[in-house]
């Protein structure tokens, strides 16, 4: 489950756009956006786009931000 939360400020700090993101990995502005609240789910390839495109480099920032928790 994605935290949209913290996926949000990293876009946001990034300077990046959310179209930008979304064309990067293949999806509609609206499938991307569907991703971001949980409406969807990111494929592996993309969440390894958007972690470089974002900066995030860390396993643990990756986890916190992809992979939350249930109940966390």
């Amino acid at each position: 489950m994605t935290d949209t939360e913290k996926l949000e400020i990293k876009i946001k700090d990034s300077g990046l756009k959310k179209i930008y993101l979304a064309e990067k990995i293949g999806l509609s502005l609206a499938g991307f956006k569907n991703c971001c609240t949980n409406k969807a789910e990111f494929k592996a390839s993309q969440i390894e786009i958007l972690c470089d495109e974002l900066k995030i480099q860390s396993l643990e920032e990756k986890q916190a931000i992809f992979f939350k928790r249930v109940g966390a």
